[in-house]
């Protein structure tokens, strides 16, 4: 089995590549599956926070393979998981998006599917699939428009036409603008403040926002309070104060 996905760990920090840049980092179904590997490794394991998200070479993901569609007449889909192994469940634990180049279809659906993201000020994003008289099904009619201003998010989708990063990052679609070649290494950046905070408050921040975003404002607290009641009776909340106390750095142990 070839390599198409590279995994490497950074104190805590698994960093995943998308390692296919003779094909601009396309998603074949083994990529798809090596990546839904590396993300139920990142959840499994205590040692690691968060995950980056990256593609070798000058560019992000430029979508599904669609040779290998053309062969195998499969999507790059992961039962259970959706596109790439992560449209349509993403890890419980942060996932950054590194952006260099372009990401778009599924690429850019991917980085739609994930927590914070980092990019070059020179990258491209897009949703192209209408001028191919298909949709953007794996994620990117749906969580467009929660991420963007309606407006903008459809003249993206309808158009099919690039976003460019500068235009992303005005409308908050991207948390840290960088220079050329610097996106994997301010998105390590951006994990390390991450990996201060408690791992467990961390996760299930995540997990409460993106549960949220369904509960009714009559309900809303009602429905958040089994969900976040462990995190006030947790090792670290009582370490965490402690440590505030003592003026030190808390120790967290996850638990």
């Amino acid at each position: 089995m070839s390599a198409q996905v590279n995994v490497e760990f950074l104190d805590g920090i698994q960093i995943i590549t998308i390692n296919r840049p003779e094909a601009r980092n396309a998603i074949s179904v083994e990529t798809a599956h090596q990546l839904s590997t590396a993300f139920d490794e990142l959840d499994a394991r205590d040692d690691i926070r968060i995950a980056i998200l990256t593609g070798a070479g000058a560019t992000f993901s430029s979508g599904m393979d669609l040779k290998d569609f053309a062969q195998t007449r499969k999507r790059a889909l992961v039962e259970g998981k959706g596109f790439g192994g992560l449209n349509e469940a993403p890890p419980k634990k942060p996932l950054i998006a590194a952006v260099e180049g372009y990401a778009v279809a599924g690429g850019f659906e991917m980085v739609l599917a994930c927590d914070l993201v980092v990019a070059a000020n020179n990258a491209m994003f897009g949703l192209p699939e209408v001028k191919r008289g298909l949709v953007a099904g794996s994620g990117g009619l749906l969580r467009l428009p929660r991420q963007l201003p309606y407006h903008i998010a459809m003249e993206i989708i309808l158009t099919g036409d690039m976003l460019p990063a500068a235009r992303a990052h005005q409308y908050g679609l991207i948390n840290v603008l960088t220079d050329p070649g610097q996106a994997l290494s301010e998105a390590i950046k951006l994990a390390q403040r991450i990996c201060e905070n408690g791992p467990l408050a961390v996760q299930t921040s995540k997990s409460v926002v993106n549960q949220g975003a369904d509960f009714s404002a009559d309900e809303m607290f009602d429905l958040q309070r089994p969900l976040i009641h462990h995190i006030f009776m947790s090792d670290d909340a009582k370490e965490g104060a402690t440590a505030f106390a003592q003026k030190r750095k808390p120790i967290w142990r996850g638990t």
